[in-house]
């Protein structure tokens, strides 16, 4: 029961990834990782899949060895939570934004606190 609890979050993972990939609110790395983690519970083969991905299995295994984001990572993840800002703020009205803030500042501080690889 539980493997395959683990096989339906890795597929909601990656399907959150899809997502992340099309909208510049959603990160899409951070949900391949997860996808990952469920199926290296669930299902072998799919997490091979994933780690020899050319674009995502790097960063998966620099993750599981070091704890690691890319330069390029932190740097797309920043422009991100600067679109959401700035959509927030023009979109909504406070303390929407605040949250939207917040969140950046957080989430923004842990990420650049990562270790590059």
């Amino acid at each position: 029961m539980r493997r395959h609890l683990y096989l339906i979050a890795g597929f909601l993972c990656l399907g959150l990834a899809v997502i992340g990939a099309l909208l510049p609110v959603m990160p899409t790395t951070v949900f391949v990782i997860m996808a990952a983690y469920c199926f290296a519970r669930s299902s072998p083969r799919l997490e091979a899949r994933l780690l020899e991905h050319p674009r995502f299995g790097p960063h998966i295994v620099r993750w599981r060895e070091k704890g690691a984001v890319s330069r390029s990572g932190k740097v797309a993840a920043s422009i991100a939570f600067a679109v959401s800002i700035v959509l927030t703020l023009a979109l909504t009205a406070m303390p929407w934004p605040l949250v939207t803030i917040a969140a950046a500042v957080v989430i923004g501080g842990w990420l650049w606190s990562r270790p590059e690889a």
